[in-house]
């Protein structure tokens, strides 16, 4: 009984939020921005071109894109799919089939870009796949009969309302600007170590922080000798905690 209750509330509230207009444009712009997205990163990999090319071969996430350049048509496949989910997108008609494939590659990339600390998609992997999300419940009508719910409604697809409700949905739009403020800081400030693009960006955040020596090993560690992210963070936490303890005898990195 409290699960069917439970389910008509959030019926109800769906509904109201198909007939809103904000909601209805929100679903746009992301419509929009996420399509922009996928359709110019899958044209780069259609056109044998490497994604990111300006990134060291010895980047964590540099190594990756390098492998995955060379994996031949495996590496187009990518970039068809991701043309192909942007297209999809932009149809009025076909934007939940779009959402749904458009989902595994995006929630795939925001992983990796928080597994190898990438600046590039740091920031926006994730907000893209917010955005994606948002995207598949306001299509709820139809991905409810992909879910394991045992109650549905008669017709597939809710009929687009007759006249657009104008209220502004002021907690959902705190809500999204609350949530891309903290996705911004914590891109900033949520590690204290982040490999960046190249040697001098990497250095550069370790300028005047009292921990100069430490950063500068992680970052030839990284950028000059080339190993495993996880490998340059441990040294960096060993090279700190023998600064603290008083040792500033430099080691090698690639020991």
């Amino acid at each position: 009984m409290k699960i069917s209750c439970l389910s008509e509330r959030l019926d109800t509230y769906y509904f109201s939020i198909k007939k809103n207009r904000w909601h209805w444009i929100f679903q746009i712009v992301c419509r929009i921005l996420l399509a922009y997205a996928f359709i110019v990163a899958g044209m780069v990999k259609i056109l044998g071109e490497r994604f990111a090319s300006g990134l060291s071969e010895i980047h964590p996430m540099g190594a990756y894109l390098e492998a995955l350049h060379h994996t031949g048509y495996y590496y187009t496949f990518i970039g068809y799919a991701q043309v192909l989910a942007g297209i999809l997108l932009l149809i009025p008609g076909t934007v939940f089939l779009g959402a749904l494939i458009y989902f595994p590659i995006i929630l795939n990339i925001w992983i990796l870009s928080y597994a190898v600390r990438f600046v590039g998609s740091y920031m926006t992997s994730p907000l893209m796949v917010l955005a994606n999300l948002y995207l598949l419940v306001w299509h709820y009508d139809k991905l409810r009969y992909l879910l394991p719910f045992s109650r549905y409604s008669k017709g597939v697809s809710l009929a687009k309302p007759a006249k657009y409700e104008n209220k502004f949905p002021v907690l959902f739009f705190a809500g999204v600007i609350s949530t891309m403020v903290f996705v911004i800081w914590f891109s900033f400030y949520g590690h204290e170590v982040m490999p960046m693009n190249s040697l001098k960006d990497c250095k550069s955040q370790f300028i005047d922080r009292g921990n100069e020596e430490a950063g500068f090993e992680f970052c030839e560690c990284i950028h000059t000798v080339g190993n495993p992210l996880n490998d340059c963070l441990d040294r960096f936490e060993e090279t700190k905690s023998r600064i603290n303890e008083g040792g500033s005898q430099y080691i090698s990195p690639d020991i």
